[in-house]
């Protein structure tokens, strides 16, 4: 089981943008939908779908919050012509942040808002071997421009098969970045691959929870640990989720409780979530209790 899952929220599209991208990318697919009723946000649809091998679940709860391109994910491709047509169905009613062309790093890239507003690095890997095939990748922007490194030090000190795979810094020419921070770096966690950068240019984002790394973890210790370790902001704590100490948001969550929503019981699932919304760090026992209630 993928151990840290990309989480992504939606207005109430989940589903729609769940067919979108497994009708892109090939060998993908659907792996569950749960609908529950009566939260704050009224009914709200959960898709767990798998693109290339990566999972990622997606929510439709309302229009709490959008995406931006702090974090986008990494598609390799082994052909250009599969790059042009990802590029094709992800840019029709979305946006070009860098034009599909030749690059010093690629001679096939671009970097795509698609109609949702979730950003796509769409990659040629000329005979490059391709162990993960979409890489979720950090922008570290603003006030964390420059932060890239330690964050990339802290996730790998908390998580475990972690390490720095390759670190490329910007060099003095390269204002408005600065000499030294990370133009680029790519390191493990959990066995997944992730990537990360710093930009010193004039964005208008910054992480939020459109976008956060859900933790999935098997014992009550699991989730002490993960909350322990990554929780920065009392403020943002919240039904398992958490901001660190830059911004980006994560959900430590139990497996127990996808297999309580996985069973379709209704009512155990309006208890389950019930006893959700008092809490900000997860009590798996409480959950266990509140599934088994009459």
């Amino acid at each position: 089981m993928q151990k840290i899952t990309p989480h992504l929220w939606y207005d109430n599209d989940a589903k729609e943008a769940a067919d979108f991208y497994i009708s892109i990318f090939k060998d993908s697919k659907h792996k569950n939908t749960t609908t529950i009723h009566n939260t704050p946000s009224g009914s709200v649809d959960i898709v767990t779908i798998e693109l290339r091998g990566q999972e990622f679940t997606l929510i439709s709860a309302g229009p709490l919050f959008k995406f931006n391109p702090s974090v986008s994910f990494l598609v390799s491709f082994d052909s250009r012509e599969a790059v042009d047509a990802a590029w094709e169905k992800l840019s029709a009613g979305g946006a070009a942040l860098m034009e599909l062309g030749a690059y010093p790093f690629s001679e096939r890239y671009g970097w795509v808002q698609d109609r949702y507003g979730l950003s796509w690095q769409l990659m040629y890997r000329a005979g490059q071997p391709v162990k993960q095939a979409i890489t979720p990748t950090l922008m570290f922007v603003g006030a964390q421009c420059g932060k890239a490194e330690e964050a990339i030090n802290l996730y790998a000190s908390v998580f475990h098969n972690a390490h720095v795979d390759g670190i490329l810094r910007y060099e003095n020419n390269e204002a408005p970045d600065k000499a030294g921070d990370i133009k680029h770096a790519a390191f493990t966690l959990e066995g997944q691959a992730f990537a990360a950068m710093d930009s010193a240019r004039g964005h208008n984002f910054a992480f939020n929870e459109a976008i956060s790394l859900m933790v999935r973890c098997n014992t009550q210790e699991e989730i002490d640990y993960y909350w322990n370790k990554l929780t920065a902001a009392p403020e943002a704590e919240q039904c398992g989720w958490l901001k660190d100490k830059f911004g980006l948001s994560w959900q430590v969550v139990p497996t127990a409780m996808d297999e309580m929503f996985r069973e379709k019981d209704e009512k155990k699932i309006a208890r389950v979530m019930e006893a959700v919304l008092k809490m900000k760090k997860f009590e798996i026992a409480k959950l266990r209790e509140a599934a088994k209630a009459d």
